[in-house]
């Protein structure tokens, strides 16, 4: 597509959304202080953003119990890896370029956490053995050192009605299969939507830890 107007230089966003206030750029924290470790100790779910430094950026969702990314120290967290597709494309863009950005949710809380740092990939097993979960020791570990670290406020909650469930208007049983069907017509794999769903079903009971 073809836009007329487009906004390409700093001055002319500048223009349209006034610079920030003190209130906003005052608030970043390069320390984890007792608001940050309890809320990320009561996150079960984190947004990991990476980059491979040449213009391909990531999106990767990570989940556990509330707890599951450790607070280290004041400046370092601790994220396990547990089982998934093999594409490692958080891991692939850390080796190449190792600044990444978090954000923590909860549940029912309408501000969220965003963290920037710089990560390593990290075997140390004392670290991944205190990660086990089921018994599973997770076989690497992402672990971030802060740069710099802010609450976000609610209103992209709030107008996205997230919690309180009023946004939700799909049937789930037809929105289990949708991964089935995309891959298989997506990837133009010679195997059914069935034959594909149960693979996923099996490997969402088998393959959690």
């Amino acid at each position: 597509m073809h836009f007329e107007d487009t906004v390409t230089t700093l001055e002319e966003l500048r223009e349209v959304i006034a610079p920030p206030s003190e209130l906003v750029t005052e608030k970043e924290v390069t320390a984890f202080d007792e608001y940050c470790r309890d809320f990320i100790a009561r996150s079960p779910f984190v947004l990991i953003a990476s980059t491979d430094g040449n213009g391909s950026i990531d999106v990767s969702p990570k989940g556990d119990p509330p707890g599951f990314v450790q607070v280290l120290d004041d400046r370092t967290v601790a994220i396990p890896d547990r089982p998934g597709n093999h594409r490692a494309d958080t891991f692939v863009n850390v080796v190449r370029h190792p600044h990444v950005g978090l954000i923590f949710l909860i549940p029912g809380v309408k501000n969220t956490l965003r963290v920037r740092g710089k990560a390593t990939i990290v075997r140390d097993l004392e670290l991944r053995e205190s990660m086990a979960v089921r018994g599973r020791v997770p076989e690497l570990a992402l672990v971030v050192e802060l740069t710099a670290a802010y609450f976000h406020c609610a209103k992209c909650i709030i107008r996205s009605d997230l919690w309180s469930g009023g946004n939700v208007t799909s049937d789930p049983a037809s929105d289990g299969v949708l991964l089935a069907e995309t891959m298989v017509k997506h990837g133009e794999l010679d195997i059914s939507v069935d034959e594909m769903q149960e693979i996923i079903v099996n490997d969402e009971n088998q393959r959690l830890y």
